[in-house]
C-alpha cells in the first residue's frame, strides 16, 4: 500500500545446525541428532520465509561453517566473537555500515519457522526500527534504519526481560518503534508442540511428527499450549 517500507536488507541470525550445538534443551526428551534435525528444520522454514520475500538482499549471520542446506541467493556472514548483543550489533554494522547499503535492515532468528505469514507485513514507514517480542520475554526480530552498537550493546539477552529491555533501549535512543506479531520461539517441548500446532504446513511441523513419539504425555501442553 501507499506509504509502506519494506526491509531492503533481512538477515538470518543462525547456528549450524549440528548435534550437540543447537536445541540443547530438547535433549533428553529428544537424541541430539533429533534437536539438530528440529533445528535444521526450522532454519529451513525460516530461510525459505525470507528467500520469498521479493527484491531484498538475503544476509545469512552464521555460527559454524555452511552446508548444502544454505539456499542460492544468500551470502554468508560470519558472526562475530562476543555475547549475542556483540553479534546483533556486528550483523548491523555489517548490513548497514561502512559499505552504504542503503536501509532498513531486519534481522530475525531461527527459532520461529511459522514466521513466513508475518514477514511480508514487516513495515518502517513512518518509525525509525522495528521489533518483534517472543512469548518468553525475548525478541524474535529487530530492524533498523541505521547502524548504531549502542543500541545492543549491554542488552541483557536471553532473559526474560530481554525484550522489554531492548524495547526500552530503542525508545531511549529517541527512536520510534513499530512492534510486529509476537511470535513464540522454540526452545522446549512444550515450545515444539505448541508451534508444530500452529504451523502445521512447516517442515518444522513435519520433523516434529516423526519425533514426538519419543516425549512423555506428560511434557505435552493441553490444547494449543
Amino acid at each position: 500500500m501507499t506509504g509502506t517500507m519494506a526491509p531492503r536488507t533481512v538477515m538470518v541470525l543462525a547456528k549450524e545446525p549440528r548435534p550437540g550445538r543447537v536445541k540443547t534443551r530438547l535433549i533428553g526428551d529428544l537424541t541430539a541428532a533429533e534437536a539438530a534435525a528440529l533445528a535444521q528444520a526450522a532454519l529451513a522454514d525460516t530461510l525459505e520465509a525470507v528467500d520469498d520475500l521479493p527484491g531484498v538482499r538475503r544476509l545469512l549471520v552464521l555460527d559454524g561453517r555452511a552446508g548444502p542446506w544454505v539456499p542460492p541467493g544468500f551470502a554468508v556472514v560470519p558472526q562475530v566473537g562476543g555475547g549475542l548483543d556483540r553479534r546483533i550489533a556486528a550483523a548491523f554494522d555489517h548490513a548497514l555500515g561502512p559499505e552504504g547499503y542503503p536501509g532498513p535492515a531486519l534481522l530475525v532468528g531461527m527459532d520461529t519457522p511459522q514466521l513466513g505469514p508475518v514477514l511480508p507485513a514487516v513495515d518502517f514507514a513512518g518509525h525509525d526500527a522495528v521489533l518483534g517480542l517472543a512469548d518468553d520475554g525475548g525478541y524474535w526480530a529487530v530492524g533498523l534504519r541505521r547502524a548504531d552498537p549502542a543500541l545492543f550493546h549491554g542488552v541483557p539477552m536471553s532473559e526474560p526481560v530481554t525484550g522489554e529491555a531492548q524495547l526500552e533501549r530503542l525508545r531511549g535512543a529517541g527512536l520510534t518503534v513499530r512492534l510486529l506479531p509476537p511470535l513464540r520461539d522454540v526452545d522446549t517441548v512444550r515450545d515444539a508442540v505448541a508451534v508444530a500446532r500452529a504451523a502445521p504446513g512447516t517442515r518444522f511441523a513435519r520433523t516434529w511428527s516423526g519425533v514426538a513419539h519419543r516425549v512423555s504425555a506428560g511434557d505435552v501442553p493441553e490444547g494449543r499450549a
